[in-house]
């Protein structure tokens, strides 16, 4: 009875086998005279039932020749210690030090050689015209590119059309005197786990490896390897070497990028791709432009928690959890404040602040978007126009002009938490969190929760006040100060710094 409930089960799988899978691998026209068919098209016999078995045959004979192998040189210079300094007077005589001028020998000092260094990875050709995507960590920082396919000998050397480190991802492109193979690349966003998946690579130097297992689940995060992180993860097999490769699903299409592994001997069948959707359109923007442009909104998050969500009358843990507005910046424009909770964006719940960077980020830039926050224990609606995403330079510069102290004092948004903390009611001004000991602030008596009102006779109504402010006082010039410490309101001269 057992064994007959099993053979049961096999032709239910060998159908349902054959019925996803033929769509997927009949040719809907066939091919004539020899013209050039894209690697996912495969002819199959009519009336031939596809088993899972060979099923797995097909997919992998269908991508394997538009998977290639990299290779990539770069120069590395090491240091080696000479104790001797060379052997410049290393063999002299020990008569010199008395009967003539000694010669001095070389100080102990480090020496340096170069060599050539070796990497190995994969990647999988995307177009005719030989685009190549691949990890970015592959090809990042290395002198020569060179790129084999299954079924030619040749090794062509690649150029960079394009990088893009915050999600690992790279655009390299070969030049070949005819049409490629290439590979189809599907839906990540419908993947679910426990589906189907193949691996195909080159782990260890080992050409055109395939590996099978399936999609364990989508949607992993915070491995802090990269800003922009959501990972599927599988079993299937995957090694160093299979960084760049396709993680493949059962109809021949491309559903993610292999990157990393979890180390085997912490834990073994942890496996990571790049969605494929994040890929396309990293893709595109790096054909077409050599760069990536993303959204961006001006705000610095923080992770909400239970703790936190209860405080500000939240019934569950959800949105991203805003901890500053940066001034002069989309955000600050569209009225978004310190402590606001962003519940939706464009239309979309979201869940956490690695959601709402994902969406930010692949927001076109310029359109004007819906934002929904949760303010003062109830929601508003607010509407934005999505800028661009500044440089990594610029973005560093904005900090560090962020954290310096002006004559002393550093301070921040008067936010609902620091209202209640300080027992004010008047939201305006700016409030003191940091006094240097010895600077023209602390001289001033300022200190840490004060209340900074105006400054020369000028409201300084919220931070963006405040900097402007700020910008306007000369090198050198005393300025007058209103300051509210608790109840009292003072004026005080804060002197320029010597």
């Amino acid at each position: 009875m057992r064994r007959r409930n099993y053979i049961i089960l096999g032709v239910i799988l060998c159908v349902i086998a054959g019925g996803l899978l033929s769509g997927a691998f009949k040719s809907s026209s066939g091919s004539s005279g020899g013209a050039y068919q894209s690697p996912y098209v495969f002819t199959a016999q009519d009336g031939e039932l596809l088993t899972l078995q060979n099923a797995f045959v097909l997919v992998a004979k269908a991508v394997k020749p538009a998977v290639v192998q990299i290779t990539t040189e770069k120069t590395v210079t090491l240091r080696y210690w000479d104790p001797f300094g060379g052997f410049e007077g290393f063999f002299n005589s020990p008569f010199e030090d008395f009967f003539g001028a000694p010669r001095r020998r070389q100080e102990e000092q480090p020496r340096t050689y170069e060599r050539k260094q070796q990497g190995l990875g994969s990647g999988f050709i995307v177009d005719e015209a030989g685009h190549i995507i691949t990890n970015n960590h592959v090809i990042s920082g290395v002198d020569k590119i060179l790129v084999k396919m299954q079924d030619d000998a040749h090794a062509y050397e690649a150029k960079v059309i394009g990088t893009d480190p915050k999600t690992d991802l790279a655009l390299i492109k070969i030049e070949a005197k005819r049409p490629l193979p290439f590979t189809r690349l599907g839906d990540s966003d419908r993947i679910q786990p426990g589906e189907w998946v193949m691996a195909i690579g080159n782990p260890m130097g080992l050409t055109a490896t395939v590996t099978v297992g399936i999609v364990s689940a989508k949607g992993r995060t915070g491995f802090g390897l990269m800003q922009y992180e959501d990972f599927i993860q599988t079993d299937a097999a995957i090694n160093p070497g299979n960084s760049g490769g396709p993680l493949i699903n059962i109809n021949a299409e491309v559903i993610g990028i292999n990157t990393f592994i979890v180390s085997p001997q912490v834990a073994e069948g942890l496996g990571f791709a790049i969605p494929v959707n994040i890929a396309k359109q990293i893709f595109e923007q790096l054909k077409e432009k050599g760069r990536v442009v993303r959204g961006y909104l001006g705000v610095y998050l923080q992770p909400l928690d239970e703790e936190l969500a209860e405080s500000l009358g939240l019934k569950e843990v959800r949105g991203a959890f805003i901890a500053e507005v940066i001034s002069g910046t989309a955000a600050e424009k569209a009225g978004l404040r310190a402590e606001d909770v962003i519940l939706k964006f464009d239309g979309h719940d979201i869940k956490n602040t690695q959601d709402l960077q994902m969406r930010v980020a692949n927001t076109p830039v310029g359109k004007k978007v819906s934002v929904a926050v949760w303010r003062e224990k109830k929601e508003a609606l607010l509407s934005m126009v999505i800028s661009e995403m500044p440089s990594d330079e610029e973005l560093a510069k904005a900090a560090k002009q962020e954290e310096e102290l002006w004559r002393g004092m550093r301070v921040s948004s008067i936010t609902p938490a620091i209202k209640e903390r300080l027992g004010i009611t008047d939201g305006e001004g700016v409030v003191v969190t940091f006094v240097e000991p010895g600077s023209p602030a602390s001289e001033a008596g300022i200190s840490a929760g004060a209340i900074i009102k105006k400054i020369d006779g000028k409201d300084a109504k919220n931070l963006a006040g405040y900097r402007n402010l700020v910008k306007a006082v000369p090198d050198g010039k005393n300025v007058r100060l209103l300051i509210k410490s608790g109840e009292q309101s003072i004026s005080v001269i804060l002197k320029s710094e010597k």
